[in-house]
């Protein structure tokens, strides 16, 4: 089967609250699926909240930056590979095996041990087991005070009932080398997370659709002042930028799916919550590899090599023989 339905959430989260946010999203979940959608994609860091006042509170020994790096951390799951009682994300991979859909959530992840984040995507498959992480490689400008380097371990498409499944976060798109990665795993549906999705942005997903001959879901954040804590609404416009509104939208959602010509197979949809529905035909694909094709008869492997270290490293091993 080649025709699939996917859907993007465009809804804001409970900011800083894990339990709100996951309840939510099995209603976002539940509602895309009724709608026949088989593979369901939320935005950067959906969970629990993109965390924007690091540009504005970059300070040393800034007591309120603290304090928000504590809630972030304090509301930000441990990842584990099943549901169960200890795994906070269970009620969501509950809703993807009772509904047999795949969902891709981005979120910020907290490391098993101490106190460091990622930004991560998290993907599930339709039996509610983990499928593939990754953890964006290098955190962009005053990211770096929030979320540690990843690594190659979630640097490549899998396979799911609705096609091959990759995605990357945001800056990552002018990551030459990571593009190349994905594109030689035979990614056939691309993610591209974002928290907001400038002209520029659209730019990338579709050079990216048309460079690696796939759909793409590009996903934006919705999210109005009104929906953070009112502590946070200050800083957090700060980071936006200096023409963020005081109150109304920060971020206009803007999600959008584009076809492997780098056309929109949806345009962009700005400045209204919803689910963003799309239907694609993976037959396409095949028939745009006739004149491109970065990893096979458009390369140059005689003069070109990528090598990537997939490993996931830790920095302490113990050995008790």
């Amino acid at each position: 089967m080649t025709h699939h339905t996917v859907a993007i959430v465009q809804y804001p989260p409970a900011v800083l609250d894990l339990r709100a946010s996951v309840m939510r999203a099995v209603a976002h979940v539940t509602e895309a699926a009724d709608a026949g959608a088989r593979l369901i994609v939320f935005p950067e860091t959906w969970l629990t909240c993109y965390p924007a006042w690091a540009f504005g509170m970059a300070g040393w020994d800034d007591a309120e930056a603290r304090h928000w790096h504590a809630r972030l951390l304090a509301e930000s799951p441990v990842l584990g590979a099943t549901a169960d009682a200890a795994d906070a994300l269970a009620d969501l991979r509950a809703v993807a095996a009772n509904r047999q859909v795949t969902v891709v959530m981005g979120l910020n992840e907290r490391s098993n041990t101490g106190g460091t984040l990622y930004n991560s995507i998290l993907t599930i498959g339709p039996d509610g087991s983990t499928l593939n992480v990754h953890r964006k490689l290098v955190p962009t400008h005053s990211e770096r005070i929030i979320w540690g380097a990843g690594d190659a371990a979630g640097l490549r498409a899998i396979d799911t009932p609705v096609g091959r499944v990759g995605g990357l976060v945001c800056w990552e798109h002018w990551m030459p080398l990571a593009r190349q990665a994905l594109h030689a795993s035979g990614e056939e549906i691309h993610i591209a997370a974002w928290p907001e999705t400038s002209d520029i942005h659209q730019v990338a997903a579709r050079s990216y659709a048309f460079e690696g001959r796939c759909f793409v879901l590009s996903a934006g954040l919705y999210l109005a002042v009104e929906d953070l804590p009112e502590a946070l609404r200050e800083p957090f416009r700060i980071g936006v930028g200096p023409e963020a509104p005081t109150s109304g939208l920060l971020f206009d959602g803007g999600s959008s799916v584009i076809g492997p010509d780098g056309h929109y197979v949806v345009e962009p949809v700005r400045g209204r919550p919803g689910i963003v529905l799309a239907e694609i035909d993976l037959s396409a694909l095949d028939r745009a590899h006739h004149d491109l094709d970065v990893v096979g008869h458009s390369a140059r492997n005689d003069v070109f090599e990528l090598r990537v270290d997939a490993r996931r490293r830790d920095g302490v091993v113990v050995r008790r023989d």
